[in-house]
């Protein structure tokens, strides 16, 4: 029998609604203050989703709308994206951005029953700690695996294999918590079983490999919808259903 001794969660999309009401509004802000002329609507966020992290966000959308602009990308860019940082920030703390259903609920059971919590995701160390001191404990967190720390950001495994040298544990004792494809595909590459909690930009995406996918992870007077998953309950998604999917095959 396996034992479940850490949850490990992504950041944006799984934590909190942090990409379309918040990241998006972000970059925008600070495209209008920088005086640039460019606007990423709700359509085309989503597929700027697909290239994972936000100054490689922005480099493709250079490369993709407007590839006659090619000097000064170098200083453009994090520029852009330091800006954006500081007007997302603004977001977090006036409350905007609120947690996902069960999010609070889950991370609270499992500290207070002993399982070890991790963060890994590819948004920076400053945003991923300004959403945990807004409506967490981020002392709670053992490992905060953000930003730029690993060579290369998800689809890649890396991050979750920091995660897990840093924790000095085993894959199979770890359940990972994503929202998307490449989250997903960063988490199976180092070996992780992984509960998607899907939303509006990502309920499109093939999730496969998922141990369980839910449209949220639930509330006592809001029960989860399970997707995928040969999961019994009809409930909330609680630190039993966890220690379960840890141990079965």
């Amino acid at each position: 029998m396996t034992q479940l001794k850490a949850l490990i969660f992504d950041v944006d999309g799984t934590l909190a609604e942090t990409e379309r009401d918040g990241h998006r509004i972000a970059f925008n802000r600070a495209f209008a203050e920088a005086d640039v002329n460019w606007y990423w609507s709700e359509t085309l966020y989503g597929e700027l989703l697909e290239i994972s992290g936000g100054k490689e966000r922005i480099n493709y959308y250079l490369q993709q709308y407007h590839p006659e602009i090619k000097e000064n990308l170098e200083t453009l860019i994090p520029q852009l994206h330091q800006a954006k940082t500081i007007h997302y920030r603004q977001l977090l703390s006036s409350g905007e951005i609120q947690l996902r259903q069960g999010v609070k609920r889950l991370i609270e059971e499992a500290y207070y029953e002993g399982i070890r919590l991790a963060i890994a995701t590819t948004s920076t160390l400053p945003n991923a700690l300004a959403l945990l001191e807004k409506h967490l404990n981020p002392n709670w967190f053992e490992v905060i695996g953000a930003g730029d720390i690993v060579p290369h950001k998800k689809p890649s495994p890396d991050i979750y294999n920091y995660v897990l040298e840093k924790m000095n544990l085993d894959a199979k004792e770890c359940l990972v918590f994503e929202d998307s494809f490449h989250g997903l595909q960063a988490a199976s590459e180092a070996n992780l079983k992984t509960v998607i909690t899907l939303h509006d930009y990502t309920k499109e995406q093939d999730f496969s490999l998922a141990s369980l996918v839910l449209n949220h992870l639930g509330e006592p007077d809001n029960p989860f919808e399970i997707i995928k998953g040969d999961l019994k309950s009809q409930g909330y998604f609680d630190l039993e259903i966890a220690k379960i999917l840890i141990d079965s095959e």
